[in-house]
């Protein structure tokens, strides 16, 4: 498969038909972040959100986090490797302040897709992220053609289950057919649809899981990241405790 040439433009795309949702979920905490650049990623022909056949990026878009509160303090200020949610809301570059929701609370708003993830999708995501996301995809550097395209697929495989009905096993997933009727679906092309299948087509309810967290901003793109391991969230904590500790013995 011959690779597009990349292009800047960002797209991405979150179609969801599911049972609408009769109430929202609180905010978990808040982060201050701003688009950055991409990690690993490539560009594909994407049918889905209301577009038809446009070039659009797929795969790691780099956050740079400088504030938070509550659960938005589990990431440290720096970068953040995160994949986006839903087309075709933009990136801001500027920095702003997201909301922290659970996955199956997003995207929103739902204007368009008319009613949040729901948590069939969300745990089917929690897996795809728990058994295939590769860490080595997150930074700011160039990138070979194997990290871009598995970022590349990995991204397609996570559109594919927000956008699709479910199917009735995973089996039925193809990130090349819009299998949904109406106004919802999404296909691919130019990407490499095998992995992001075989992917899919593996995800049975074993194995590892991720626990994940959507920044959410209405307006702009949602993005959904992986929430930082328990001891690196101690250390976080640590750190704090011990900044506070320097500020009291410089008094």
């Amino acid at each position: 498969m011959l690779k597009l040439a990349k292009i800047s433009a960002i797209f991405c795309a979150a179609v969801v038909l599911a049972l609408p949702c009769t109430s929202k979920a609180a905010p978990l905490g808040t982060v201050d972040i701003a688009y950055t650049g991409q990690g690993a990623y490539d560009t594909m022909n994407i049918w889905a959100g209301g577009y038809e056949g446009i070039t659009g990026n797929a795969g790691v878009y780099m956050l740079e986090k400088t504030g938070g509160t509550g659960e938005g303090n589990f990431w440290p200020n720096g970068p953040i490797g995160a994949f986006c949610v839903e087309w075709a809301e933009e990136a801001s570059s500027s920095t702003l302040t997201y909301n922290v929701i659970m996955p199956q609370d997003g995207p929103l708003p739902t204007t368009f897709l008319g009613a949040t993830m729901g948590v069939t999708k969300a745990k089917y995501i929690e897996e795809l992220w728990g058994k295939y996301f590769n860490p080595a995809w997150v930074g700011s550097c160039a990138f070979s053609d194997y990290y871009d395209n598995g970022a590349a697929a990995f991204a397609a495989a996570l559109w594919e289950i927000v956008h699709e009905n479910l199917p009735a096993s995973p089996l039925g997933w193809d990130v090349t057919v819009d299998g949904t009727a109406g106004s919802g679906g999404f296909r691919a092309e130019y990407l490499d649809a095998y992995t992001a299948n075989t992917w899919l087509h593996s995800l049975n309810g074993t194995g590892p899981t991720a626990d994940l967290r959507i920044f959410s901003y209405k307006g702009q793109q949602d993005f959904i990241v992986e929430v930082p391991e328990p001891a690196t969230i101690a250390l976080l904590g640590l750190g704090g405790m011990f900044a506070l500790l320097r500020k009291k013995r410089a008094k």
